[in-house]
């Protein structure tokens, strides 16, 4: 008879192998839909990256890590790259504004 312990590892690395394989379909999902570039093309865009971020934090979570320590590493890489001013920063404060919205939406 297996332990409960093992029935629980055992799920918890097939999830993950399950979550991996979403993450990639997602990830497809999201460059095919900004090949075809159609109003249709913005909603699958739209489904696919919030499907990513789902799939990242159920990721993460399955492997010991909490939500709100996920938000606290964006924010430290959102404002090293800020101070870094990495591109996406300098040619147009995206990085200012995601954290931004991180510090407020995180209070």
């Amino acid at each position: 008879m297996m332990d409960k312990d093992n029935v629980d590892i055992g799920r918890n690395v097939k999830i993950i192998g399950f979550l991996k394989c979403e993450l990639l379909s997602s990830v497809s999902a999201v460059f095919e839909a900004i090949f075809k570039g159609s109003k249709e093309g913005q909603q699958m865009i739209m489904e696919g990256l919030a499907n990513i971020i789902l799939v990242t934090y159920s990721l993460a979570r399955r492997l010991g890590i909490e939500f709100s320590h996920i938000d606290k590493k964006v924010q430290e890489k959102a404002r090293l790259h800020i101070l870094e001013e990495h591109y996406l920063e300098k040619w147009y404060g995206d990085l200012s504004s995601l954290y931004r919205y991180l510090k407020g939406h995180g209070e």
